[in-house]
C-alpha cells in the first residue's frame, strides 16, 4: 500500500504498489500501538505496521475512467520501501509487461517489443499502467513521521466504530506534493479506514478508502482499496488482493533488470 500514502500503501500494492505489505496479526498489531497517546507516535506505529519487511502477492487492479475501463491481474514482490517489482499476468495481450522500482528509479519492460525503458524525470507525473496512480507515487517513499507534522483532529466514534483522525501537514523541507493529508484509523485493530489528499491550496485532490478487512497470509489486512479523484468522482482505481505472503526470502539482487524481463 505513498503512496505519499497512495504509493506506499497501494502500489505497499507497488511499495504499496509496495504490495500491501501490511500488518502483523490483529492482536499483536493492536498491542503494538496500545497505550500510545502522542499523535505522531500513533501514526508512526501504524506506519511501521503497514510497511512489512518483504512480501509477495497476487492482485487485480481495475481502472475505470470516463471513456474506458480495464482490469488486470498482477503479481508483485516488495522489499522494504525501496524495491518493488510488478508483472501483469492477464489479460494475455498485456502479460509479461512489468515495472521495477529500485530506490528513486523506475523501469518498464514491454514484452511485445522486447524493450526495457527507464522512466525519465519528465514522465514521473504520468499515469502508472493507466491507473490513477502516477510513477511519482511509486518512488516517494519515506516514513510519515519524517515528512509531516502530525496532530490529532478527532477521537471518538464514527458510524459506531471508535477511530482516530489525524491531520498531516508537510514540513517545509519535505519532498512531498501534498499540502495536507487526513488519515482515519480504526482504534480496535489499527487498520486504515481512509486517507484524503489535499493540494497546497487546500483543495481535496483524491480519496483512498480501505475495505474488505480479512486474513491473508495469516494476517489481518485491508484486502481491497480504492482511489477516487475528486475532480472525476465517477472514475476510480481499485486494487484487490487474492493472495499474500509476508516475510518472504528476497534480497536486493532479486530486483534487477534481468528479473524485470523474466519476473517469476
Amino acid at each position: 500500500m505513498r503512496i505519499g500514502m497512495p504509493g506506499r500503501m497501494a502500489l505497499a500494492a507497488l511499495a504499496g504498489l509496495a504490495v500491501l505489505a501490511v500488518a502483523t496479526p490483529a492482536a499483536a498489531q493492536t498491542a503494538a500501538c496500545a497505550g500510545l497517546t502522542d499523535p505522531a507516535a500513533i501514526v508512526d506505529c501504524v506506519d511501521r505496521i503497514m510497511r512489512g519487511e518483504s512480501s509477495r502477492g497476487i492482485f487485480t487492479m481495475e481502472v475505470v475512467t470516463e471513456n474506458w475501463s480495464r482490469s488486470m491481474e498482477m503479481q508483485a514482490w516488495s522489499l522494504g520501501t525501496r524495491y518493488a517489482l510488478v508483472r501483469i499476468l492477464s489479460p494475455r495481450k498485456d502479460a509479461g509487461t512489468a515495472t521495477l522500482k529500485a530506490g528513486n528509479e523506475i523501469w518498464n519492460y514491454l514484452p511485445r517489443v522486447d524493450r526495457t525503458i527507464k522512466i525519465p524525470a519528465s514522465l514521473m507525473s504520468a499515469s502508472w499502467m493507466g491507473s490513477h496512480f502516477t510513477n511519482d507515487d511509486l518512488v516517494k517513499e519515506s516514513r510519515l513521521i519524517e515528512d509531516y507534522d502530525i496532530s490529532l483532529a478527532y477521537e471518538g466514534e464514527r458510524d459506531g466504530v471508535p477511530v482516530w483522525k489525524f491531520n498531516l501537514v508537510p514540513r517545509p523541507e519535505a519532498p512531498v506534493v501534498w499540502g495536507r493529508i487526513e488519515y482515519q484509523i480504526r482504534k480496535s485493530d489499527t487498520m486504515p479506514v481512509w486517507a484524503r489528499y489535499y493540494d497546497e491550496d487546500g483543495s481535496l485532490v483524491r480519496t483512498m478508502t480501505f475495505f474488505d478487512f480479512r486474513r491473508l497470509g495469516g494476517r489481518l489486512v485491508p484486502a481491497a482499496m480504492r482511489v477516487v479523484p475528486e475532480d472525476k468522482p465517477d472514475e476510480y482505481t481499485e486494487i484487490r488482493y487474492s493472495d499474500l505472503e509476508f516475510d518472504v526470502d528476497l534480497d536486493e539482487d532479486f530486483f534487477s533488470l534481468r528479473r524485470l524481463r523474466d519476473a517469476r
